[in-house]
């Protein structure tokens, strides 16, 4: 899915969340340095949510949202730019599923396939969670993943806990 008139540019989405210090701040500012990029730009973004914690589940909640950006960057460099975006906002990978100020997934990339020690798209395991499906579904419901659309996944997944925690999504611009 090439959303873009510049065949130059690709459709991908991104998941974004954290739960310490302000992270509806840092994922407004992630996405705001993405939107500042030459080589991307956010041409999505759903609602925010606020979800409860998932895999370790004695932290607090977290914020969620998902984003469609058109982007020239390979698979490979646009999650390196996001993983600098992270680096940038003092992000440390201590535990899995463990806290964190930001977190900034590569969900899809067009329709591409892939599977490196670095790089899985489609995620694998966004099929599954209820805090990725929520939110890309506010933009993507027909987005197809693994043979099935993104709304389809949804009716599939847990939910239980997840609210909006801000309708407007031009949140990002303002936090």
């Amino acid at each position: 899915m090439n959303t873009s008139p510049d065949p130059a540019f690709r459709f991908a989405t991104l998941g974004l969340g954290g739960n310490i210090g302000d992270p509806v701040h840092a994922m407004g500012v992630a996405l705001r340095a993405l939107d500042n990029r030459a080589d991307c730009r956010v041409v999505a973004v759903s609602r925010l949510y606020r979800t409860p914690p998932w895999g370790k589940t004695d932290q607090a909640d977290f914020y969620n949202a998902c984003a469609g950006v058109e982007t020239s960057l390979s698979p490979d460099d646009l999650l390196d730019v996001c993983l600098g975006i992270e680096r940038e906002m003092k992000r440390e990978r201590i535990e899995r599923w463990g806290p964190r100020t930001i977190d900034i997934d590569v969900l899809t990339y067009g329709d591409f396939e892939l599977a490196t020690e670095k790089l899985h798209v489609p995620h694998p395991r966004m099929t599954t969670r209820g805090f990725v499906l929520m939110p890309l579904a506010d933009f993507a419901p027909d987005l197809v993943i693994s043979g099935r659309t993104v709304g389809g996944w949804l009716t599939s997944a847990d939910t239980t806990g997840i609210a909006v925690a801000d309708e407007d999504p031009e949140w990002w611009r303002r936090a």
